[in-house]
């Protein structure tokens, strides 16, 4: 009798603990001069470093994936013309990384 009021609690444990704690952090993404930042934008192996440091600066341990993303991707943060594309001088390009625990 205690195996079978046992057991479900066991499993919704283990189905609980194998969820990881995922975050994905726009950031914008600006030119250094190193070339960082094209390494982030076009997802190369590069940009892994920079996407690693940035998830452990927040407490994260490992970065999972790192891409450009469409200023339309972030809804009503970034301002963008009727064409679709940024035509003012603020304008930057963003980096989503997606960060885990």
């Amino acid at each position: 009798m205690l195996i079978r009021s046992v057991l479900p609690c066991l499993l919704l444990l283990t189905a609980t603990a194998a969820q990881a704690d995922t975050r994905t952090f726009i950031i914008a993404n600006q030119a250094d001069g190193y070339g960082v930042d094209q390494c982030l934008a076009n997802g190369e192996p590069c940009g892994s470093y920079a996407a690693q440091a940035y998830c452990q600066s927040r407490e994260f341990a490992k970065a999972t994936t790192y891409r450009k993303i469409d200023a339309t991707d972030v809804t009503g943060a970034v301002p963008v013309s009727a064409g679709g594309s940024c035509g003012h001088a603020g304008c930057r390009d963003y980096v989503a990384i997606t960060c885990q625990r």
